[in-house]
């Protein structure tokens, strides 16, 4: 026999996870300190130069 499933509180219930996972999704982005997001960007910056540096100029 199949399960009787109540429309409304599904509907909320996939509602709300929508909001669970864009939450997390926004306190990963915008959840870092100054000082963690300075040091991240340095180093992808850093990261990048060196990897610039080491391209061959076969061009």
């Amino acid at each position: 026999m199949t399960k009787i499933v109540n429309l409304r509180q599904a509907r909320k219930q996939r509602d709300r996870a929508e909001r669970l996972a864009e939450g997390d999704a926004n306190a990963a982005k915008f959840g870092e300190s100054r000082n963690a997001r300075n040091t991240r960007k340095a180093e992808a910056e850093r990261s990048a130069r060196t990897h610039e540096a080491h391209r061959r100029d076969d061009a």
